[in-house]
């Protein structure tokens, strides 16, 4: 030792090494993070510079921090998550603030129609709104229904399950009306909208939706059994949903969505 300098010829080398690495790894991720930031400021600016969604931030966006603060919830947000029943044409909006805490309830929405039967989606043409695990996709700030915010069907568990020719597009989205969507009214998308591209710009890059037939406690698996007693597919995948709908009903926590190779939810 020297001048309270260690000298060490195993640290020498290994900075010597860890330099150009360093250097290295940085010419390959930097251009990387360069796009990546670049396409989500262009993001930001085409959905901003959209007439329906600039007028439906200004119109919204202060009474959503209202009632987020009402929950002692942070706004803009950075993890909500949407609760769909097709029975009770409802979507409920949760939040939360970190990753470790609970969701908190923040307000309910009206479906206003809903096509098809209960039942997931199997096919095109069906006119079904899925049921089971999904995200949002994609933002449409010029859709035929005011607004509009793409799901990611078919999932894994609908492209193993369903038939070869599945459809897509299921959005949900403003107009009222659906054959397979989960329509709101133009007031209604406005808001949702609002909501969930604030989340997005504020970092949540993926926004869970999770739709179910009808809320699967007790009474709602009976009611499913006495509508559809002949149809053990349909009883069967209400059954691997109800594991998921369980657990958040317990801990206000989603569990992580898992299949297995044919497709079922297990988690």
């Amino acid at each position: 030792m020297s001048g309270g300098v260690v000298n060490d010829p195993y640290m020498v080398t290994q900075r010597s090494l860890l330099c150009p690495l360093l250097i290295c790894l940085l010419f390959i991720c930097l251009p990387s993070l360069l796009k990546a930031q670049e396409a989500d400021q262009n993001f930001k600016n085409y959905q901003l510079t959209c007439t329906r969604v600039n007028e439906a931030c200004k119109k919204y966006n202060d009474t959503l921090a209202r009632e987020f603060k009402k929950k002692n919830l942070a706004w803009p947000p950075t993890d909500i998550y949407l609760r769909a029943f097709k029975s009770q044409n409802e979507m409920e909006l949760w939040a939360r603030n970190t990753e470790s805490s609970e969701y908190k309830l923040v307000k309910t929405y009206h479906i206003c129609a809903i096509s098809g039967q209960l039942g997931p989606k199997r096919t095109q043409g069906d006119r079904q709104v899925p049921e089971g695990y999904y995200f949002i996709e994609e933002f449409n700030p010029k859709s035929d229904y005011y607004l509009s915010m793409l799901l990611n069907y078919p999932n894994y568990s609908d492209s193993k399950m369903g038939k070869p020719d599945l459809g897509g597009e299921i959005y949900i989205h403003g107009g009222c009306v659906t054959i397979g969507c989960m329509p709101m009214t133009d007031d209604g998308i406005k808001e949702l909208y609002t909501l969930c591209l604030t989340a997005k710009l504020n970092g949540q890059e993926y926004i869970p939706v999770h739709i179910f037939p009808t809320r699967l406690n007790k009474a709602g698996m009976a009611y499913l059994k006495n509508k559809f007693p002949h149809d053990p597919d349909k009883q069967q995948f209400w059954s691997e949903l109800k594991n998921g709908f369980d657990y958040f009903e317990k801990t206000h926590k989603i569990l992580p969505v898992m299949y297995s190779p044919d497709g079922r939810y297990v988690n």
